[in-house]
């Protein structure tokens, strides 16, 4: 007897067409999935959100309009029945553990999506929570008795900090961010200070070399 059950709607939130479409494309001859909207900044994501009721959103963590944890932290609020996969070319050792605190269900890298996004869509679908293998093994190993401290360089970053160091990496000023994150100029220079004095560098022409050099190799 055919399962009777609605496939799963899932809204897709990237601001790159390409990566969207490829998304629509993987999951396309999924029976048990049903794609409801797609959004290419945060606030799109949060009207499609109330107006689809998805089941599972997938979410980049580079938008235009906001950081991919701000938007978790806003879909968690505004609609906590949907889960939320993140879907992002950062790092899973830098940014995958603050996406599980901030409230997204599982985390994949880009470069991963080809053979392993159905598999996390449906691993977070049946209530589980999705990493990678060598990630899951890394959070076991730190929360063990024996484990190694957490932290050190941009691991000691918190959330905002690393935020404003990814915006300096992408060539956005102390004004522009400022802008971005709907904070005033000296709250984001507060930020650039703490930053300096966490990764060690002694001015703001360190920071921008190292923030520029950290987002190229992403």
């Amino acid at each position: 007897m055919p399962d009777a059950r609605p496939a799963a709607r899932v809204l897709i939130v990237d601001d790159h067409p390409v990566v969207r479409l490829g998304i629509r494309q993987l999951l396309a001859d999924e029976p048990d999935l049903a794609i409801c909207g797609e959004a290419e900044s945060a606030q799109q994501a949060l009207r499609l959100a109330a107006a689809e009721a998805p089941d599972l959103a997938i979410v980049d963590l580079s938008l235009p309009d906001s950081h991919g944890l701000e938007l978790i932290r806003a879909l968690r609020d505004a609609a906590p029945s949907v889960a939320v996969l993140v879907l992002s070319m950062h790092d899973e050792a830098l940014f995958a553990e603050r996406a599980l605190r901030v409230g997204a269900r599982g985390y994949i890298m880009k470069r991963e999506a080809i053979n392993g996004l159905t598999v996390a869509v449906r691993h977070i679908l049946s209530g589980r929570v999705y990493v990678s293998q060598a990630l899951s093994q890394t959070l076991l190993e730190r929360i063990g008795p024996d484990g190694p401290a957490a932290g050190g360089g941009l691991g000691d970053l918190t959330d905002r900090e690393l935020e404003v160091f990814d915006l300096v990496g992408h060539g956005l000023t102390t004004a522009a961010i400022a802008e971005h994150l709907d904070v005033s100029v000296k709250t984001i220079e507060t930020y650039r200070s703490n930053i300096k004095t966490k990764l060690r560098l002694r001015n703001a022409a360190e920071l921008i070399r190292f923030a520029t050099a950290w987002t190229q190799r992403l």
